[in-house]
């Protein structure tokens, strides 16, 4: 399974509460749309760490990596460079 994949289930199921793929566009911005607040933001963040096992620095956590579905599989990706 994709990292795009992976990360689109897990904000459809656990924000959006639904598997219809249609309710959620790539570059849909998670907290301009309402799909993600502040807290959800934090378990995104252990949902990364937890699935591409890496750490995500403090100074990472930016609405550059963590606002869309297309820029936090950029962002996952960068890291497993990395890893």
């Amino acid at each position: 399974m994709t990292a795009e994949s992976q990360i689109r289930r897990y904000i459809l199921e656990n924000f959006l509460f639904t598997d219809d793929e249609t309710k959620l566009d790539n570059t849909d911005s998670f907290l301009a749309a309402g799909i993600v607040d502040s807290t959800g933001i934090l378990e995104l963040l252990m949902f990364v760490e937890e699935t591409f096992g890496f750490e995500v620095q403090d100074e990472e956590l930016l609405p550059e990596n963590f606002d869309t579905v297309d820029s936090l599989v950029r962002y996952v990706q960068s890291k497993a460079v990395l890893v």
